[in-house]
């Protein structure tokens, strides 16, 4: 779950006095440490990462607090969506790890026979990992996770956009871990600055594609390799077959959990104008199922904040412009900016040329476009930058094929929506502008190590090929050519 945390620009600036040194010598601690960690055995990985579980579960009601004080978020949506996915990730690491850390075994090509190949993974050394503000927890510690598990030291950088939930990781990895193994930094753009300039061995960024521009930049300066989880508006489907009564809600959950603010959620609703009244009529009553009766939402304990002003007056602005360009509010609407409040919205008749459709939403605004061929609404996904999601509901089987070689996405769900990124064993990323590299599993393992070739000699004829060249070698040259390549 990526976000469009908007909150590094490309001003250059220094990271405030003091904190500038302190970096410089943490990593370099991190340098030290990593080459050490390359000669750990799986024990010792998995030992670290038992120790990153057990400081989860010990400390799960401060982090329910935390994410309460930044979000207003009930404890039940904290542990399903903040404290459950880093477990899982954790204790999948803990079981595979082992399995993981083994070398694959290559087989020789022809031109290759009496030789050995193998694949060795191993840490790629000391990592970046940049976390946004919209799953604070979650996605700061699940890279963790993975960093751990590929034998990487890991230097953290929350979002200060959620300020409780920052300052408690960095207490509790303080009193879990050596900083030399993983430490937290926080502070704003100027602290972000100061850790790209720095020559990491990789960095994990989970932000907006406008950001994730700025990262693979300071990376390009020290050829650092990246995962890159960004979002984009994240197309849903609907065909005339699908099966409204059984799947939307998962549409509804997708689009309005964490109040909108998840980068897989619904960003375009596509609706077959064959059920246009039905497909209105039964989101309306699927979301007060849900969170109640749209004019007491802001009472429900279910339904959380917008995690600023600023990002609600960006929000607000958004649903401004599109009902100045003749977009109409089915439902919703309702703003309360002293509480950072926005009702689940849902409009209809939003113009191409609205902001709206232009930028990735990451709020309760649910624009939906009715149509009569799917060939429109493929052509209107493909000409835009690849998202990182794609949800298509249908009953008709042709339909959803036609949908998923026609376009492409980061992840895609049939009849469901944001369940891919629950999955350990899928990988979890984008393409392109959406992102670039995965996560989770075995996926979030590699993006970590660097898989190195090793060929071991044993009885092959290469010294044949070897100077002074002769005829003989020609020959052995175009037979090898001609009959093994």
């Amino acid at each position: 779950m990526s976000t469009a945390a908007r909150d590094i620009v490309v001003d250059i600036a220094q990271a405030p006095e003091g904190q500038a040194a302190e970096i410089n010598r943490v990593f370099e601690k991190q340098q030290a440490k990593a080459l050490q960690m390359r000669r750990e055995t799986a024990d010792d990985r998995i030992a670290r990462l038992k120790k990153l579980k057990q400081m989860v579960m010990d400390n799960s009601q401060a982090i329910r607090d935390a994410c309460y004080k930044d979000f207003r978020k009930r404890s039940t949506e904290v542990d399903l969506v903040e404290i459950m996915p880093v477990i899982i990730e954790v204790n999948e690491a803990i079981r595979k790890t082992r399995k993981w850390m083994k070398d694959d075994r290559v087989a020789p090509t022809l031109a290759m026979f009496g030789t050995q190949a193998r694949v060795r993974k191993e840490p790629k050394g000391v990592s970046l990992i940049i976390a946004p503000w919209n799953y604070p927890v979650n996605l700061t510690l699940s890279p963790l996770v993975s960093a751990l598990a590929a034998g990487c030291t890991a230097i953290l950088k929350p979002s200060e956009m959620t300020p409780h939930c920052s300052q408690l990781m960095e207490e509790l990895i303080a009193a879990t871990f050596d900083e030399s193994e993983v430490s937290v930094f926080q502070g704003e753009v100027e602290t972000s600055q100061r850790l790209l300039e720095l020559p990491f061995d990789h960095i994990f960024f989970t932000g907006s594609p406008a950001v994730g521009k700025i990262v693979m930049n300071a990376a390009s300066k020290n050829l650092t390799s990246v995962t890159l989880e960004r979002g984009g508006k994240s197309p849903a489907i609907f065909d005339k077959t699908a099966n409204l009564n059984k799947h939307l809600g998962s549409l509804i959950w997708g689009k309005f959990a964490n109040n909108g603010q998840t980068c897989i959620a619904p960003d375009l609703t596509y609706v077959h104008a064959d059920i246009k009244d039905e497909f209105l009529a039964a989101t309306r009553d699927t979301l007060e199922k849900m969170y109640g009766q749209l004019d007491n939402i802001k009472d429900n304990p279910d339904y959380c904040r917008i995690v600023n002003g600023k990002h609600h007056a960006r929000i607000k602005a958004l649903l401004d412009d599109a009902i100045e360009k003749g977009a109409k509010v089915e439902f919703g609407g309702n703003v309360d900016e002293a509480e950072d409040f926005m009702a689940p919205t849902l409009l209809t008749g939003v113009t191409q040329d609205s902001q709206m459709m232009q930028e990735e939403i990451f709020g309760p605004l649910m624009p939906v476009m009715f149509f009569n061929d799917v060939q429109e609404v493929i052509d209107d996904i493909n000409s835009r930058p690849k998202p990182l999601a794609l949800y298509a509901y249908a009953s008709d089987k042709d339909f959803i094929e036609r949908v998923i070689t026609s376009t492409t996405a980061g992840g895609t769900c049939v009849n469901t929506a944001m369940m891919q990124y629950m999955h350990g064993n899928l990988p979890f990323g984008g393409v392109n502008n959406s992102g670039i590299g995965a996560a989770h599993g075995y996926y979030g393992f590699k993006s970590f190590s660097h898989e190195r070739a090793v060929l071991t000699e044993k009885f092959s004829s290469s010294h044949l090929l070897m100077p002074p060249y002769s005829k003989f070698t020609q020959k052995i040259i175009d037979w090898t050519t001609r009959y093994f390549v």
